[in-house]
């Protein structure tokens, strides 16, 4: 190195203006930076760091980080359904103009269809749809779909796989039951409505006076409208008994109630007060209204030309076995009638028995000696369908 270019040493002795400039600035930032920290403690609400008048910037009035809030104020009961009102509201209108829209487009449709054949199918402009419908077009448009749903629902229903066994078993329930019962509803008919064969005003008869008839044997009760012919000579077992009263009543004779009219003894008749609807015979009801007889009514029989008047004197509900309440020994002609109660059914029988009046009692003949043959029961009705499948109970 030469001599001439030696550097010449600074003076460190006088102070240096740049170094005292960088002093001040770091004291500023220091500053500054205690300032903003002071801030950031305020505004989350660090104890002991709110910074006071004095720490804050003179130049700056107002902490902009000083902020006060108040408590939001929670929802009432009102306000709730204030909020959901207006959200059923917009639903509601929401739909409503939905569904009026497609209805408004598909009449357009149909009179542009309509139209067609007028030479207007396409050619005219559709006029502008409504934003809104009446009440009636969306109410109309609701019933539609109402309408449609329940018969979508009926036609699966039918279709089920389950609807016709169902309606099969309902069905041969109620056939069971009328085959059943019948003869329950057809004789209570029969007992209230049923006009019977004979006006009463057209028997006018003195019971002291013999009046020639017809051979026919015949029953005639006035009171109930019963002219009925009378079956003899049958066998007293259930079979016989109910074969004759296909035909009329039937004479039920058996030992110590064998007797016929005008002979001393008792002459017991039998007939039906029902029957079932299926069984042959115009007869099944033919003592419906027996149970209407009281003592004093007068019953008139027609045996071998000659009419035979007789009174009521009693009547009584007997069970079907009780056979001995017809076997007795009258010292004048008596005459029972028997017959099934109550109306349906032959759970009992109902015997109505009446004296001679007519011609005079006291010139009667005894009635002959019968064969020994014994009954269990008194007849009654036709089985029904139960019992024909499980047996007579009786």
């Amino acid at each position: 190195m030469r001599p001439d270019d030696v550097v010449p040493t600074p003076d460190t002795s006088t102070p240096q203006p740049e170094a005292s400039f960088t002093v001040a600035n770091v004291a500023q930032q220091a500053a500054a930076a205690d300032v903003v920290r002071s801030q950031i403690n305020s505004l989350y609400n660090a104890p002991g760091t709110i910074p006071t008048a004095a720490s804050l910037d003179p130049l700056t009035d107002v902490n902009p980080y000083d902020r006060t809030h108040s408590a939001h104020p929670q929802p009432t009961e009102a306000d709730w359904q204030q909020y959901h009102s207006a959200w059923q509201t917009y639903y509601q209108k929401y739909y409503e103009g939905y569904y009026t829209h497609h209805l408004t487009k598909a009449q357009k449709n149909l009179d542009n269809t309509t139209g067609s054949t007028q030479g207007y199918f396409h050619t005219q402009p559709l006029e502008p749809e409504p934003d809104t419908v009446s009440k009636e077009e969306a109410l109309y448009d609701l019933r539609q779909k109402l309408l449609a749903r329940v018969q979508s629902s009926a036609r699966t229903v039918r279709k089920s796989r389950h609807f016709v066994p169902i309606a099969a078993a309902l069905s041969v329930v109620l056939v069971f039951l009328f085959l059943q019962y019948n003869r329950v509803l057809i004789a209570n008919v029969e007992a209230y409505v049923s006009p019977g064969n004979i006006d009463p005003q057209n028997i006018v008869i003195d019971p002291s006076t013999d009046v020639t008839v017809t051979p026919n044997p015949k029953l005639i009760i006035p009171k109930i409208n019963v002219d009925v012919p009378v079956i003899y000579d049958v066998g007293n077992d259930f079979d016989s008994q109910m074969a004759a009263m296909t035909k009329g009543v039937a004479h039920f004779a058996i030992p110590g109630a064998n007797s016929r009219p005008g002979q001393i003894g008792n002459t017991v008749i039998s007939g039906h007060s029902s029957n079932d609807l299926l069984e042959i015979g115009d007869y099944k009801f033919i003592f419906a209204q027996l149970e209407k007889l009281v003592v004093g009514d007068t019953i008139y029989i027609n045996y071998e030309s000659k009419r035979y008047t007789y009174i009521i004197t009693r009547t009584e509900v007997v069970k079907p076995t009780e056979v001995s309440k017809l076997v007795y020994a009258p010292t004048k002609p008596v005459l029972t009638l028997i017959t099934c109660t109550p109306l349906g059914t032959a759970l009992n029988r109902l015997l109505v028995t009446a004296e001679q009046l007519s011609p005079d009692p006291t010139v009667s003949t005894p009635a002959p000696a019968a064969e020994s043959v014994e009954t269990a029961t008194i007849p009654g009705n036709a089985p029904t369908l139960f019992e024909r499948i499980f047996g007579r109970q009786n």
